[in-house]
């Protein structure tokens, strides 16, 4: 080799690989400790941006697991709110019940009347149950209701439990149960019904029965016997025998659940001001004794469509995924008394200061049970799917926390052993730089 003093490449050559033995032992040493394989795009721009995808699903799946957890809370809010009605409608039917015995005065009823009063008016302050602000069973967090006509939805009480081979014309003494078995009303029966509007109970009479068709049982029933025309209101409330049960609250036609014609009862008016929450049939033999088969049969009236007015769609919304849209919704009905059938708008309530003003009060008290249940079964519910929902998040978090490792998680004694390699490098590249510095300084023997 020439012996230069200018241009030592020996030296130049050993210091550029010691520059890079120096970056390699950087790289190493940010690996070995930060623990991860990659630490910027520069080190695998592909790997970096794939990881960084899983780390943004992650993030969104852990807010999606808050999220979650958070509905469930709200909803056991709502649904502590819901037993408390449902509470005070078993306690209120318990009185009902015992007001309907003849063995209590009408001043014994007044007194239950109050304890009645008072627990209406709590099932209004449970209906205002509050979750950080929103208030939650007094109907303003409700499903759209439509209705037909945009006018909302009519009460429509169904029985199914007569004979499939009823028809309208049939006389009414010829009717049968599901299983065919006549019902035993006589020609000089009579019937008695009983519905309850805005807490005033109507009750119209049959009597006797005669060859009354079917279909015209309850028209042709009187409020007054001394007044021929003193039938019930159709815009009040109307019987028909039909397959179509009504209109739900999108406005959708319902049919009967078994295809088949069945004793249908309907409010005359849409909303709540229309709303009939209570109904009963009483037939009674020409002896005044009770026709047990014929009223277990015809009272066996379920609420099929519930009244409601027309609402936007305020349900809640949780959001339990990662794209827009990806989310559950539940809508909370009015649990106000006066949705229940409890109250009046003016603010009275049903009164049972009679007899019969009791018994009806039991169905009453029957179709908002049915009302309150139904909402805490919904409630219900979606609280299992938003636990399963959160198990199925917290597992998709940990798989995509997984995957993301793999990627970009270092392998801690690969990168020592690599460490360790370009240690030594780096610490040889010094010594020979020292080594080929020296070099230079041998052309000084010379010029001595």
């Amino acid at each position: 080799m020439a012996m230069v003093v200018k241009n030592n490449m020996s030296a130049k050559n050993t210091l550029n690989q010691l520059d890079k033995n120096d970056k390699a032992l950087a790289k190493s040493l940010k690996k070995v400790s930060s623990g991860m394989r990659i630490n910027s795009a520069a080190d695998d721009a592909s790997g970096f941006s794939i990881s960084e995808k899983m780390r943004t699903q992650m993030r969104s799946l852990d807010q999606d697991i808050d999220n979650a957890q958070t509905g469930n809370s709200m909803l056991k809010v709502a649904e502590g709110g819901l037993q408390s009605t449902v509470d005070i409608l078993s306690t209120l039917k318990e009185k009902v019940i015992n007001a309907a015995n003849d063995t209590n005065t009408d001043a014994d009823r007044a007194t239950i009347q109050k304890e009645l009063d008072q627990a209406v008016d709590q099932l209004d302050e449970n209906a205002n149950v509050q979750y950080n602000g929103k208030v939650m069973l007094d109907g303003s967090h409700n499903n759209q209701v439509v209705g037909k006509d945009g006018a909302g939805t009519k009460t429509t009480l169904v029985n199914e439990g007569l004979s499939p081979d009823t028809v309208e014309d049939d006389p009414v003494t010829d009717l049968k149960d599901s299983s065919g078995r006549s019902l035993g009303i006589q020609p000089d029966s009579k019937i008695e019904f009983s519905y309850v509007l805005k807490g005033k109970t109507y009750t119209t009479v049959l009597d006797p029965v005669r060859d009354t068709e079917f279909e015209r049982m309850f028209s042709s029933s009187l409020s007054d016997p001394s007044d021929p025309n003193s039938h019930p209101d159709s815009n009040i409330i109307a019987m028909g025998f039909t397959d179509l049960v009504g209109y739900d609250r999108m406005g959708e036609p319902v049919p009967t659940v078994s295809g088949n014609k069945a004793m249908i009862f309907t409010a005359g008016m849409a909303g709540i001001d229309g709303q009939i929450s209570g109904f009963t049939i009483n037939v009674v033999n020409h002896d005044g004794t009770s026709n047990r088969t014929a009223n277990s049969v015809l009272n066996n009236l379920e609420e099929v469509i519930r009244a409601e007015d027309p609402s936007p769609d305020n349900a809640l919304v949780f959001q339990i995924g990662t794209k827009s849209n990806q989310a559950v919704k539940i809508g909370f009905s009015d649990m106000r008394a006066t949705a229940l059938g409890l109250k009046a708008k003016d603010g009275s309530t049903l009164n049972i200061g009679t007899q019969k003003n009791a018994n009806a009060a039991i169905s009453v008290l029957d179709l908002a049970m049915q009302k309150a249940l139904n909402q805490q079964t919904t409630v219900g519910a979606m609280q299992s799917r938003l636990e399963y929902t959160t198990s199925n998040l917290t597992v998709a978090s940990e798989n995509t926390q997984s995957s993301e490792s793999v990627i970009r998680d270092a392998n801690m004694a690969k990168e020592m052993t690599e460490y360790t390699k370009n240690n030594v490098i780096t610490q040889a590249s010094q010594s020979m730089l020292a080594q080929a510095n020296q070099n230079s300084s041998q052309v000084l023997s010379l010029l001595q």
